[in-house]
């Protein structure tokens, strides 16, 4: 922390969300039309729990309540897999010094059927339910692109 300016932490969650059918849905980033992807955000505190960081997340950029003590909680599954890819140099500045990489904690979050999110405008325009080969197709990151395409395997 510098001059009362808090630093992002370089660890973060990718939450797949999907139905049972194989339906992912994206939301586009406010500020560029080809940026969509799925649900992802960054911890909070050091030690905030990645399941809590992913359920936070999940609400704050959709409404949809996956945390302790919904029903949706079960559903949210840590598919252990791990990610560590270079900031994009538009973004770094929201990190310390010489914080150049972030390593990101992919979740999958089942939900009943095509749930109608509630975006943040400041974050996200619009939102859709695609087939997931077509949601992989469509997300601007590699690494989130990849995890869609692992639905399949975990949604057994």
């Amino acid at each position: 922390m510098t001059d009362g300016h808090r630093f992002k932490i370089p660890e973060s969650v990718l939450v797949v969300i999907h139905t049972p059918a194989l339906e992912v849905l994206l939301i586009r980033r406010t500020g560029d039309e080809h940026l969509w992807q799925s649900v992802t955000g960054s911890k909070d505190r050091e030690d905030e729990p990645l399941p809590i960081t992913a359920a936070r997340e999940v609400e704050e950029e959709t409404g949809i309540l996956c945390g302790p003590g919904n029903e949706l909680a079960a559903e949210l599954v840590d598919w252990q897999r791990r990610n560590v890819f270079p900031i994009r140099p538009r973004w770094r500045a929201r990190y310390a010094p010489g914080v150049s990489s972030n390593t990101e904690h992919v979740f999958g979050l089942r939900v009943p059927g095509r749930l109608t999110p509630r975006l943040d405008p400041c974050e996200h325009t619009a939102w859709q339910w695609l087939p997931y080969q077509d949601a992989a197709a469509l997300t601007f990151s590699s690494t989130n692109a990849a995890a869609i395409l692992l639905l399949p395997q975990f949604a057994r």
